[in-house]
């Protein structure tokens, strides 16, 4: 086995196969999922463990190389949520099929990553119906 696929074992599995961005489970898609680099390589992020998370194709596509965003409601720029060195529940939270947020750096993941755009929520609320979110 090489580096490369230990790696994504180990950060898939570290993730119990979900997005640690919106929670998605990567058993109920049919896109597989992508190591983000939380810190972009171009912004000097490694290829690490400590810098890697698991995102489904929307998360990782919409998130691209950027660390920081602007919060819907204060217009300030903030980093955007770290699964390496952040919990996800002290920022994010879930009112039915819309993730929600605590935090300035939760409004801004969010908005950066589009994680409410309808056809998102509307995938999450039929997973909520069928009991697998």
């Amino acid at each position: 086995m090489t580096d490369k696929m230990t790696s994504r074992l180990q950060v898939a599995a570290r993730a119990v196969y979900r997005c640690e961005y919106c929670w998605l489970s990567e058993r109920h898609t049919s896109v597989p999922f992508q190591l983000d680099h939380v810190i972009a390589e171009k912004h000097k992020g490694e290829t690490s463990l400590d810098n890697l998370a698991y995102a489904c194709m929307h998360c990782n596509a919409f998130k691209g190389p950027n660390i920081a965003g602007m919060d819907p409601e204060t217009k300030d720029i903030v980093r955007l949520f770290n699964p390496r060195r952040e919990d996800w529940k002290e920022h994010f939270h879930w009112e039915g099929p819309v993730l929600t947020a605590s935090t300035a750096i939760g409004r801004a993941t969010i908005a950066v990553l589009r994680i409410n755009l309808s056809y998102r929520v509307a995938v999450r609320a039929s997973h909520m119906q069928e009991g697998i979110f």
